[in-house]
């Protein structure tokens, strides 16, 4: 799949760049953020490919989408709001100012079909949804840009960059289908909670646990904070994207299953959970070690986010918008990865989801209160494999594919859906590393596959 030949840069024309703002004006306010939401402060780019439709040609298409998102702005009127420090806190905050969104009007000189794989991290996607917007300054950026951008053979992309403090995957995949909806001239599918106060910190903050998953920003006496899974060196990374079948998926989770059993224990085993398992296992032992022994000996974290919404007591309103997201962890010295059964790897990584009970989740809230830390591991599982994006139902229909814009790092492993179709259970596991390691990550990928 990676080998194709891709086509990087798309030849996109950008026609109109504005700000768009709320179909009717909000109350002016602040927006208080979660411990959760002040670490993410940083965009995410997803790119909703479609088709072309007989009754969407282009100029009606971009009004019709610039329309929907200006009357999504009343309920979300945090997005056409702008991020700022509260000094006097030493936090950040929204103010909902209606300061406007970014829209953008663009076009490729290419069709879809030109373009290739769309499942394959084109990095010209990027040219689909622009990063900031040049006529303001760093302090006035949007929180949210919509491009709309059409292609030569009627179909079109509509690219989304948000703040990550806006939403988490579920959030923002609820914002899309409100987008639809008002695409659509129906109701909204769901009214947003936007009260981040439903995961503010307790007072006095409460840390009951020890949380080898965060890391403190900094310690005292300590000039710089160490680094933390998602600040990497540049490094020249080969980037691959393995597949794992439905019957892959089948083969993991029924050895799992088989070796649990003959070892007379009952654990939980899910796709994710086995997936997680097997490129864990593969990414630890793939790590440049002196000695074999040293190897072995390596103990290697993994981190992978759980959503905490039906954990907590009283549970979180599924229609919360916030990052309602934690890291959960798994940990094991590499000889036992190595040498262990697959079913003890799957129950760890259950047991690191399990461990997310309500007083774990406010625990580590509160230690964020404290400390002003980050997440802290080998790596990082980043999975949009479920969050759905690509059934959403706008009036032009579904996308044909919906997808992050890639950003490589080393240390951040994502996984997303095939196209519908394909193998519609099917899982595509994006992983970028030196070309040493990649070699040996790749052969143990297969060769540990039942």
């Amino acid at each position: 799949m990676g080998s194709l030949p891709v086509i990087e840069d798309l030849k996109v024309t950008l026609h109109d760049t504005s700000l768009v703002f709320p179909f009717q004006e909000n109350e002016r306010k602040s927006m208080f953020l979660s411990n959760i939401d002040q670490v993410l402060n940083f965009n995410v780019q997803t790119v909703h490919f479609f088709p072309a439709h007989p009754d969407f040609p282009s100029e009606i298409l971009a009004e019709k989408v610039r329309t929907a998102f200006c009357k999504v702005l009343v309920p979300y009127d945090f997005l056409a709001g702008r991020l700022k420090l509260n000094p006097e806190l030493g936090r950040f905050e929204i103010d909902c100012n209606g300061a406007g969104a970014g829209f953008v009007v663009a076009s490729s000189e290419f069709t879809l079909h030109e373009i290739g794989d769309l499942v394959y991290p084109n990095p010209g996607f990027r040219q689909l949804i622009i990063q900031s917007m040049d006529k303001l300054g760093p302090n006035d950026q949007p929180l949210c840009i919509v491009q709309v951008t059409s292609f030569k053979c009627g179909g079109f992309a509509i690219g989304i960059s948000t703040n990550h403090a806006t939403f988490d995957g579920l959030s923002f995949k609820i914002f899309l289908q409100n987008l639809a909806s008002q695409a659509s001239d129906k109701p909204l599918l769901v009214i947003p909670c936007n009260d981040r106060r439903l995961l503010a910190a307790r007072s006095p903050p409460r840390v009951t646990f020890p949380h080898p998953e965060l890391l403190k920003l900094k310690l005292p006496g300590q000039e710089t904070p160490n680094p933390t899974v998602f600040d990497c060196p540049k490094e020249d990374l080969d980037f691959k994207i393995l597949r794992l079948s439905s019957g892959d998926l089948s083969s993991l989770k029924e050895k799992a299953k088989t070796g649990a059993m003959n070892a007379g224990k009952t654990i939980k085993i899910t796709g994710f959970n086995a997936v997680t398992a097997h490129i864990w296992r593969c990414k630890a032992l793939s790590c440049a070690s002196t000695t074999e022994e040293e190897a072995l000996e390596r103990s290697s974290t993994v981190l992978y986010a759980v959503d905490i919404r039906p954990r907590l007591r009283p549970p979180l309103p599924p229609s919360y918008t916030g990052n309602a997201v934690l890291t959960a962890y798994a940990t094991a010295k590499c000889r036992e990865l190595e040498e262990g059964p697959f079913w003890r790897l799957v129950e760890m990584v259950g047991e690191g989801a399990g461990r997310m009970t309500d007083e774990y989740a406010r625990s580590a809230i509160d230690w964020g209160e404290v400390y002003k830390g980050f997440p802290h591991g080998e790596f990082l599982i980043s999975s949009w494999w479920r969050l759905g994006f690509a059934e959403v139902e706008y009036p032009w229909g579904k996308p044909r594919y919906s997808c992050p814009v890639v950003c490589h790092r080393k240390d951040i492993i994502l996984l997303f859906p095939d196209i519908e179709g394909v193998d519609n259970d099917g899982v595509n596991v994006l992983v970028a590393l030196p070309a040493k390691e990649m070699v040996k990550f790749q052969t143990l990928f297969h060769k540990l596959l039942p």
